[in-house]
């Protein structure tokens, strides 16, 4: 059988905290994640999740190992480089939407996509809106980020994840300031989003009924996946 190469994985990944003295966060984390797999992340609060979480968006680059997106190596690259694999091929998703409040729901979807600068500014006005549409919040677009409400927001940072058509969707606790309703509107746009768009997901979660419908956890505890 010809094995399904993984979308994002991590060769014996170790992090160590360094100040007032030397503590090691993550122990040799191996981890996979295939295309249009939805991910989760689960372990009590100071296991490492939200570390890991940040070295596999390429935000954090001072760790042991490997990070692999596809057959590229991403350990290593200099920080333009990984500015451009972030915009290209990782979408994110946090606990809080940051949406720039004096921008308009349609301008806060389109900043990722007119940064990219790989279409014109027609063309991603038109993904913006079709993100929106996607995700059910097309009619608040033209109002400002400050005029809906917080399970509107989220959605609308999920279009914004959404815009340059990412590899992988990144989240940390994007369910954590709903109420229960929003928290499974939520879930099930990313549910979607992996059957449709074929879109991969890797969500760090505290909540046990999230991580249960994902298609598989993993489970962390003192900075190892166990």
């Amino acid at each position: 059988m010809n094995r399904i190469k993984p979308i994002l994985r991590t060769e014996n990944i170790n992090k160590y905290f360094v100040d007032p003295v030397k503590v090691q966060v993550l122990k040799q984390v191996n981890i996979e994640v295939n295309k249009g797999e939805f991910v989760s992340i689960m372990g009590k609060s100071g296991c490492g999740k939200s570390t890991l979480l940040y070295i596999l968006s390429t935000m954090d680059t001072a760790y042991e190992g490997n990070l692999f997106l596809g057959d590229r190596l991403l350990t290593g690259l200099n920080g333009a480089a990984l500015s451009e694999v972030r915009n290209q091929h990782i979408g994110f998703v946090f606990q809080f939407h940051y949406l720039l409040p004096e921008f308009t729901v349609l301008q806060n979807v389109m900043m990722p996509g007119l940064k990219l600068a790989r279409k014109s500014k027609d063309e991603v006005e038109h993904d913006a809106m079709k993100k929106l549409a996607l995700l059910g919040v097309d009619d608040q677009a033209l109002k400002k980020a400050t005029q809906i409400s917080g399970g509107q927001k989220q959605r609308v940072a999920i279009a914004r994840a959404l815009i340059n058509d990412p590899t992988i969707i990144m989240g940390d606790e994007p369910t954590g300031n709903l109420d229960s309703k929003n928290a499974v509107i939520v879930f099930d746009i990313f549910k979607e989003l992996t059957h449709e768009l074929g879109t991969s997901l890797l969500i760090v979660t505290h909540d046990p009924d999230f991580a249960k419908k994902t298609d598989r956890i993993i489970e962390m505890a003192d900075g190892a996946v166990i």
